[in-house]
């Protein structure tokens, strides 16, 4: 749990430590003072008795996340940082944290101690071996080399959403396509994405996804790339090492999406603190908001329709507009533009949960010992 003051405190050291004086306008002492108001009036009720949260922020929200990666930020400057060699291997994300070591077992132990002992409100829980996952990845030390593979958790099940499920068609390919990507993005070796590629195609077919369906879209991802023609191959199946790795090649520095939201944050920010520094907040290099505008301009005379996704009313699209040009053709109406989307159906999850004040009887102050 975060200590609040603490983490309060490493929040203004952070923002001093990257010069980030003015954060959208705002001064650090405000800042700090917002940031205490989300963690610390957090109020609950249970049994008719008003709480209030004193340690940690509230589960769910962003900013105690972003702060709870902040305050990380300061105890791995300050602990392992420091007592790790320069040659070893260290990542984090958020609490999750992997490195390598070449000494003894002794002196790991000796050095997570350490590290457990460094704050009284940072316990790591560790495991130690030739093979550990990280995140969605498992790491394997295989005499001195590492290697990485896609990591399943024993308890997953080999369930996407079905074929036979009334979804949108790019949703399936999007299934595939991204399996596909994650697997070549996570395996450094041909023969741990050759077992994983098997797993795709096993749980597409165990979730009633044809298998002409299957090889047709392994067939198109492949080819997006130029690696081979694998219309002249009866399987759609990178064949060796030299196709792999061109293919990865091309895939890993491609950014993901939000790598790329990541940097055009990191931009924009820099680009509005160097136009604070030098008094020019009126004059900006990049406005996403006029940008935004000029986007937009397209749809100033459009008209949007929506229905919500049903397989049944795949012609619906085409009969609305027909009926919409033979019923106002030759009339000013038809210089507008007619655009018919559709809506994906709620998932069960926010169907299920839904956020609501308490009951009136909670928020009376006259409350029964």
């Amino acid at each position: 749990m975060l200590p609040q003051q603490q983490s309060l405190d490493i929040l203004v050291e952070f923002l001093q430590t990257h010069e980030k004086l003015h954060v959208q306008g705002m001064d650090i002492a405000t800042i700090r003072e917002l940031a205490r108001i989300v963690i610390e009036e957090n109020a609950f009720v249970y049994r008719n008795k008003y709480y209030q949260q004193i340690i940690g922020g509230a589960m769910g929200s962003q900013f105690t996340l972003t702060l709870a990666n902040i305050f990380m930020w300061k105890w791995e400057k300050e602990s392992i940082c420091k007592q790790l060699p320069s040659f070893e291997i260290y990542g984090r994300y958020i609490d999750d944290i992997f490195f390598t070591w070449n000494d003894s077992q002794e002196k790991l132990e000796e050095l997570l101690q350490k590290l457990n002992d460094h704050h009284p409100n940072i316990k790591l829980e560790y495991k130690i071996g030739q093979s550990l996952p990280f995140l969605d990845t498992l790491t394997s030390n295989n005499n001195g080399v590492l290697s990485t593979s896609v990591y399943h958790k024993p308890t997953s099940e080999p369930y996407v959403v079905p074929f036979e499920s009334d979804h949108p068609r790019h949703i399936f390919r999007n299934i595939i396509r991204a399996a596909l990507l994650r697997a070549i993005r996570y395996s450094s070796t041909f023969e741990a994405f050759n077992t994983e590629r098997r797993n795709i195609r096993l749980m597409l077919l165990f979730n009633r996804y044809p298998s002409t369906y299957i090889d047709g879209e392994f067939r198109t991802f492949f080819n997006q790339y130029g690696i081979y023609d694998s219309y002249s191959s009866i399987l759609p199946m990178i064949t060796d090492e030299s196709q792999f790795l061109a293919i990865y090649n091309r895939i890993a520095p491609t950014p993901t999406p939000r790598q790329s939201q990541v940097a055009l944050d990191i931009a924009s920010s820099q680009i509005e603190h160097f136009d604070q520094d030098n008094n020019q907040q009126n004059v900006l290099p990049m406005n996403p908001t006029v940008q935004k505008k000029e986007r937009n301009k397209k749809f100033n005379n459009a008209l949007f329709l929506h229905y919500t996704h049903e397989n049944r009313l795949r012609p619906l699209k085409r009969d609305i507009h027909e009926i919409y040009e033979s019923t106002f053709k030759h009339t000013s109406i038809s210089n507008v533009n007619l655009i018919v989307g559709y809506r994906n159906n709620p998932k069960s999850k926010t169907e299920q949960i839904r956020h609501k004040r308490p009951h009136a009887s909670y928020r009376r102050h006259d409350f029964k010992p």
